[in-house]
């Protein structure tokens, strides 16, 4: 049976770990305590006396084909892109979370409705920690959901009070200690698409604590992006901005940075490989197929939010929120149909997947 020592070999000697924190959260949780996070995010051994060769964290790393079968069948998952029951433009009724939010704030705004009916204790979510990194936090309370919404970038605590890189990736799954000491039994998680692949394969195999997380809400994902003082200076360089001017930065079809007197600079996305995370290279997964409901910006008019409910529990959910927490886009209002936005998805999809699969004919 494989266990740790082969996925040093296999993933991270390779350049192919991204980071989700899967393997060392299940061999905290249980109490074996053998796996720990270095200082670079990267799991290594804390004691490997304790470790018991169970084999767990090699079989649940997304990188690891092990389960992938049963994954699928589990979540029903179907070509090209994941089991897809509707999609929908939307975003949040309430203002100040608009303001908060990347997109439509509907991500926050679903979690908001979930914590106030009473389906969830609380989430697992990413917050801003300095100017360009994200952590991850267990929110239990509506001000800390709002507080962890969108990804803007401040830069008035200057660049001296932080470490030299920055990154785009928070490790959410690693909140699954913090979630079962608290006590928490209903949660909802919001990852990128790695971080929910590890989450299921968890679930096929029964592991506490998968069976806390009630919802599982998928970020479409590009790739994550590094800021270190190169990155910035040629970024800066490529959209012709001062970082001092910028407001926020999302990303849609390009990474779009808009700036504080009001304008938008855009940068296609293909012209950012010399920022992204070398694992993120070998990912497949745009659209974030394992999810419950996926989230993201394309497709979608500013303000707005593209939803895709995967399985029965994410339609309900979200139908439960809608006129509530949530409102739809009008059907006449539209300037694009659905089928067109679920087209562009899939063209994304399918050109991360073919890239995926040419770097790693190339580099593994």
């Amino acid at each position: 049976m494989k266990s740790f020592i082969h996925l040093i070999e296999e993933v991270q000697k390779k350049g192919l770990c991204h980071h989700c924190g899967g393997c060392v959260t299940f061999c905290t949780a249980i109490n074996y305590g053998a796996l720990e996070i270095d200082e670079h995010g990267l799991p290594r051994f804390a004691d490997q006396n304790k470790c018991i060769e169970c084999g767990l964290c090699y079989s649940i790393c997304p990188e690891i084909d092990e389960l992938e079968q049963e994954t699928k069948k589990k979540i029903g998952w179907k070509p090209p892109i994941g089991n897809v029951l509707e999609t929908h433009i939307a975003r949040a009724t309430d203002g100040f979370t608009r303001t908060k939010a990347t997109d439509g704030g509907v991500v926050t705004g679903l979690l908001m409705h979930l914590l106030e009916r009473g389906h969830i204790d609380g989430a697992i979510v990413a917050r801003q920690a300095g100017p360009f990194n994200r952590e991850p936090c267990l929110a239990v309370t509506r001000d800390e959901l709002i507080d962890a919404a969108g990804f803007h970038f401040e830069t008035s605590h200057g660049m001296k009070h932080f470490s030299h890189d920055y990154s785009t990736f928070a490790p959410s799954v690693q909140e699954f200690r913090p979630m079962l000491q608290k006590g928490l039994r209903r949660v909802a998680m919001v990852g990128t698409p790695c971080q929910i692949k590890a989450l299921r394969r968890m679930e096929v195999l029964g592991i506490v604590p998968s069976d806390v997380i009630k919802y599982r809400f998928g970020l479409f994902c590009s790739g994550n992006f590094t800021f270190g003082d190169a990155e910035r200076d040629k970024l800066s360089e490529l959209g012709n901005f001062k970082w001092s001017d910028i407001k926020k930065v999302n990303v849609k079809q390009q990474l779009m940075i808009h700036l504080t007197h009001g304008d938008v600079k855009t940068i296609d996305l293909a012209r950012l490989d010399f920022m992204k995370r070398y694992a993120c290279h070998f990912c497949k997964d745009y659209s974030a197929e394992y999810a419950d409901i996926s989230f993201g910006g394309i497709g979608a008019e500013e303000g707005w939010t593209t939803v895709i409910t995967r399985t029965p529990l994410g339609r309900a959910i979200f139908a439960d929120a809608i006129n509530t927490t949530l409102e739809l886009y009008k059907k006449e209002d539209k300037p694009r149909t659905l089928l067109e936005i679920m087209d562009i998805i899939k063209k994304a999809s399918s050109k991360k997947q073919k890239s995926a699969e040419e770097y790693r004919s190339q580099h593994v």
